[in-house]
């Protein structure tokens, strides 16, 4: 059996701001952070366990992705994958997970590429599932992880662990 969990990158703010015209660089709010550590959190006490963690390489994805390992006891490996930035290929995300030794993955990604990718290996229309900002879809596989072969355990957004974003 394998476990795949795709997350989408913590409040970051606006596309657009100013202060970041490289985009690849804007980070998450420090309130952004706060938020998904403590639904991490909340995840980890329920039983939450990765083996590896990839991620998208821009700024918010890795931070995204260092809070999802620094939650674990057993410090997950993070790898940066070019295969998650925006415009992310599945074939190649499927391809890279399915030759890694763990049973336990994570994606961290962008909208609206995550909701492309849960949909297509739940088998669902394009887009069935809308993540927002820090969502976590949890997907079972009886084997490879594999087109339309996932089975939805469960979907979950920071807020729907009583964790609300402020201000």
């Amino acid at each position: 059996m394998s476990t795949l969990l795709i997350i989408r990158h913590a409040y970051a703010g606006q596309h657009g701001d100013p202060r970041y015209p490289d985009d690849a660089l804007r980070p998450l709010t420090p309130e952004g952070a706060k938020q998904f550590r403590k639904a991490v959190k909340r995840l980890v006490e329920r039983g939450l366990e990765i083996d590896v963690v990839a991620t998208s390489p821009l700024v918010r994805c890795r931070q995204t992705a260092d809070i999802v390992c620094a939650s674990q006891e057993t410090k997950p490996e993070l790898v940066e994958l070019e295969a998650l930035e925006p415009g992310s290929d599945l074939a190649a995300l499927v391809e890279w997970s399915n030759g890694q030794p763990h049973e336990r993955i994570a994606w961290v990604g962008h909208a609206p590429d995550v909701d492309r990718l849960a949909s297509a290996l739940l088998g669902a229309p394009a887009h069935a599932l809308s993540f927002r900002k820090g969502a976590i879809a949890h997907i079972d596989f009886e084997a490879e992880i594999a087109t339309g072969a996932g089975e939805l355990r469960y979907f979950l957004a920071p807020a729907e662990l009583g964790c609300r974003r402020s201000g």
